[in-house]
């Protein structure tokens, strides 16, 4: 089949040429256009580009190895660039998208949590504790709670938080205190 005057196969693998380049693009320098796709909810650059990469692609195969009539070609390239655009989006762009959110902390979110002294903390002073997390560990300046000089390597508790310094307590687990 010709369309234009290119052969079908041609038109095909222009468009996928095209549109892995411009992907490679929107890879550099695609933040400029991230304004855009939170501004209208539905558009997607990423799976507008991948829909097109999908379609020519599986569109380009398919000519090139199987003596199906075109039409029946178009419409088996949608099915297949549909199906594996809502893959990508459901299996890749949303797990993505809503793990940035979960690497943030919020200062009262490390109130209960148990750090440990990496810095020791004198009776009126500052010292430093790292708290281990899911995301990597953080590293805060630390006070006693209990103006109580708190050894390096003890572990602690965290008590309160003001102005970015953790007010600590020494911590004993359970079962040192049964020992």
């Amino acid at each position: 089949m010709e369309l234009f005057g290119a052969p079908i196969q041609s038109i095909y693998l222009t468009a996928l040429i095209i549109s892995g380049v411009i992907t490679v693009l929107y890879i550099l320098f695609g933040d400029v256009l991230e304004g855009i796709a939170e501004a209208s909810g539905f558009f997607n650059p990423t799976l507008i580009l991948a829909f097109l990469t999908f379609f020519s692609a599986s569109g380009y195969l398919l000519e090139i190895l199987t003596p199906l009539n075109s039409f029946l070609i178009i419409f088996v390239s949608v099915l297949i660039a549909v199906l594996l655009d809502t893959l990508l989006n459901v299996f890749v762009l949303i797990p993505l998208s809503s793990a940035e959110e979960s690497l943030v902390y919020t200062e009262e979110s490390l109130k209960g949590r148990i750090g440990k002294v990496i810095l020791s903390v004198p009776k009126e002073g500052f010292g430093e504790v790292v708290i281990e997390s899911n995301s990597g560990n953080i590293a805060k300046p630390a006070a006693s709670f209990d103006d109580l000089p708190i050894p390096e390597g003890s572990q602690v508790l965290v008590i309160d938080v003001k102005a970015g310094v953790l007010y600590v307590s020494p911590h004993e687990s359970f079962d040192e205190l049964l020992n």
